[in-house]
């Protein structure tokens, strides 16, 4: 999803992009990455990839987020060390940050706390990334490693199907089906009180350009967010507006919720002199044109 939206960022035509997709060029074969970055020899590399899912996922397959993440991870960053590429830019995780921290998360919070059990193997190989790309940067004054931290994404080219989604994705396809079949009630997990904070992916295209245009500026560790939060609640009913579903909510409280509140400190963004444009209801109603237009075809 992110690199899809970083290729369709208005400014992206001032760079020749290499983006390989998987079936091009297997990430987690160490071998071919290193040939791939030292053939190319790229001016700046933007590590965008990974195996990535929802709580469902996440919780069904913790083998494959942390082995997978991870391999993808240190092959990419070691391949473009070892080919002398000097500007790199790492896209994190807010799961990175401790379960019980408190919010809001500010970047130096990261190792100091036990992590969200639900996706404590994604979250350990984005924290691999991170520290990799700062030991570089200490071994080598020149090397522009840098890592951002995106809060929650949404947005276009995004996964619906709701073993592997996101929240909000997942949000979108239930309300949708519920609205086809005449549902009377869409089922939310938990008693829908906990904190999200979803940023639109398109925003987080638009602050990877400005990087790209000058990591020199870029903080070395820096999230990426909107500074504020919604309940999980609120997130289905702005969906439920946009496709026109007048329904009920019910809540199993039963099931796993994930952290209760994680919000992004944006101090180092503003001073860094960027923040998001697109709103909530604007970003559901873009992502659900696509999921209507683009993703079921």
């Amino acid at each position: 999803m992110v690199g899809r939206n970083i290729l369709e960022h208005p400014t992206v035509s001032a760079w020749h992009i290499l983006a390989p997709g998987s079936k091009e060029l297997d990430l987690t074969d160490a071998g071919s990455v290193d040939a791939y970055v030292a053939e190319h020899k790229p001016d700046l590399v933007i590590h965008a990839a990974g195996q990535v899912g929802g709580i469902q996922a996440n919780m069904a397959h913790p083998v494959a987020f942390l082995e997978r993440n991870m391999a993808i991870g240190r092959n990419i960053i070691m391949a473009a060390h070892k080919a002398g590429v000097k500007n790199f830019l790492n896209l994190a995780s807010t799961c990175m940050y401790p379960r019980a921290a408190e919010n809001p998360l500010r970047e130096d919070m990261i190792l100091m706390g036990e992590l969200e059990p639900t996706n404590e193997g994604y979250a350990l190989a984005k924290i691999m990334a991170t520290r990799l790309c700062q030991y570089i940067r200490r071994e080598d004054a020149s090397a522009n490693y840098k890592t951002i931290i995106p809060c929650n994404l949404f947005g276009r080219h995004d996964k619906f199907d709701p073993k592997h989604s996101h929240l909000l994705p997942a949000i979108i396809h239930k309300v949708h089906m519920a609205k086809e079949k005449g549902e009377e009630t869409v089922e939310i997990w938990g008693d829908g009180t906990a904190r999200r904070e979803f940023m639109y992916a398109g925003d987080l295209a638009d602050a990877v350009m400005k990087a790209a245009g000058d990591i020199d500026a870029l903080p070395e560790l820096m999230n990426c967010g909107l500074g504020h939060d919604h309940e999980i609640n609120t997130y289905y009913q702005s969906v439920a507006d946009v496709i026109g579903w007048d329904g009920d909510f019910t809540h199993d409280l039963s099931r796993p919720v994930g952290m209760k509140k994680k919000l992004c400190a944006t101090d180092r963004q503003t001073e860094w002199g960027w923040s998001a444009s697109t709103s909530l209801v604007d970003g559901i109603r873009a992502t659900y044109d696509f999921y209507l237009n683009e993703a079921t075809k």
